[in-house]
């Protein structure tokens, strides 16, 4: 008798769809597995089979007997393989290992300069994973997979860099083939903030599907949660708000002729000048942080102005997709609950009661690993998918 979803055409599940139901970390019988998939025992038992080969799932004890033997259990093995993880700032580099549940093994953080262009920032990259593999007694062999963030637009299908403001001498590099010279695995590139939006998912709020991860630095960007999955669009643009041009309110000093975008405005860099306009020393984020903290009246309004117009494009983001979690971070973020006060101020009153309902506006809690986290969660998912499993239980 065929069953009626193979009856539809269905296809059946192969050794990758088999091991995402084993990703969770529980440990299973064949007989559990058959019973969740429909499949027959003997097509488990194969694929099973398969995937322990791969060293992807391994044996994890045994289950309860009803008579007989006990069967035996199976679980996902995230010590498979590694992961090389790499978080490049503007003027740092954090580099880290992870397994394959995305924990972090091992990590360092250096001074580096992005604008020393690519070769050099990727040579010193290297060299630095390599001694994290070496320290870690981890052959290049256990090695799947390079996750690299960086802090400019990024072609995502491609991993060039695309006219990025910071980085001179990125544009349209092929940082993939420049790092699969050492490591020949698969190499994913993406904007810092997308990287950050999943290490700050995977720490703070893992059961939350719609998240909006804002970053107010030298730049502001945005990573786009939605139903669960990272929403880079078409090209790889998605959550660039920096370059929105910020709508004009009475509640604003800004003139109304004024067109500048967001980031001109309300950036690290554009409230560190706006308080050399007043005649405080001030030459970007850091010094702005430091004179909030310190109590200084100027940087203190300035940043909650800043907080306001970020608000301001963020409440029509709200209204489009309706987040249930808007997390801030980034170097401006650190100053306290300023910035975020105007952030909440606008997006409450601006957004539609329903959006609003339920919404939190919080800063980041994950800290510096968010990262080199978010990198490796990006890795892992790839290399995790089911068709890049079906392919690795072939070749056993």
């Amino acid at each position: 008798m065929v069953d009626a979803g193979r009856a539809a055409g269905a296809v059946s599940p192969g050794a990758g769809e088999i091991f995402q139901i084993l990703r969770d970390g529980r440990a299973r019988t064949k007989a559990e597995i058959a019973l969740v998939t429909g499949l027959a025992r003997s097509t488990v038992s194969s694929r099973v089979d398969a995937l322990v080969a791969s060293g992807l799932v391994h044996p994890a004890g045994e289950g309860i007997s009803t008579g007989g033997r006990p069967p035996a259990r199976v679980a996902f093995n995230p010590l498979a393989g590694v992961v090389l993880a790499v978080d490049l700032g503007a003027t740092h580099a954090t580099v880290a290992l992870s397994d394959l549940s995305g924990r972090i093994l091992a990590s360092r953080t250096r001074a580096l300069r992005i604008a020393d262009g690519p070769e050099g920032v990727l040579d010193s990259v290297i060299a630095e994973g390599s001694q994290l593999l070496e320290a870690g007694a981890h052959t290049r062999a256990e090695l799947v997979g390079v996750g690299i963030g960086v802090p400019g637009p990024v072609e995502y299908s491609t991993g060039r860099p695309t006219n990025p403001p910071i980085m001179p001498g990125w544009d349209r590099f092929d940082v993939p083939a420049f790092v699969q010279r050492t490591f020949e695995v698969p190499v994913l590139v993406d904007n810092d903030v997308n990287v950050l939006a999943l290490g700050e998912r995977a720490i703070s709020w893992p059961h939350v599907d719609d998240l909006i991860f804002v970053k107010v630095a030298t730049g502001i960007g945005a990573g786009i949660i939605s139903g669960g999955e990272l929403r880079r669009g078409a090209q790889g643009s998605a959550g660039d708000m920096g370059h929105v041009q910020v709508p004009y309110s009475h509640d604003s000093p800004r003139p109304p002729g004024d067109e500048r975008d967001l980031e001109a405005i309300a950036s690290g860099t554009a409230i560190a000048s706006d308080l050399r306009s007043q005649g405080i020393d001030a030459a970007g984020s850091s010094d702005v942080v430091q004179l909030v903290r310190s109590g200084n009246p100027a940087a203190i309004a300035a940043t909650r102005q800043a907080g306001r117009e970020v608000g301001e494009v963020l409440a029509t983001v709200v209204n489009m997709l309706n987040p249930s979690i808007i997390v801030i971070g980034g170097s401006v973020a650190r100053a306290g609950e300023h910035l975020l006060a105007g952030v909440r101020e606008v997006v409450y009153r601006r957004s539609i009661p329903l959006a609003t309902q339920h919404l939190a506006i919080v800063q980041s809690q994950a800290g510096e690993t968010s990262g080199v986290l978010g990198a490796a969660i990006m890795v892992v998912q790839h290399v995790l998918s089911p068709a890049v499993v079906d392919a690795r239980a072939a070749q056993v």
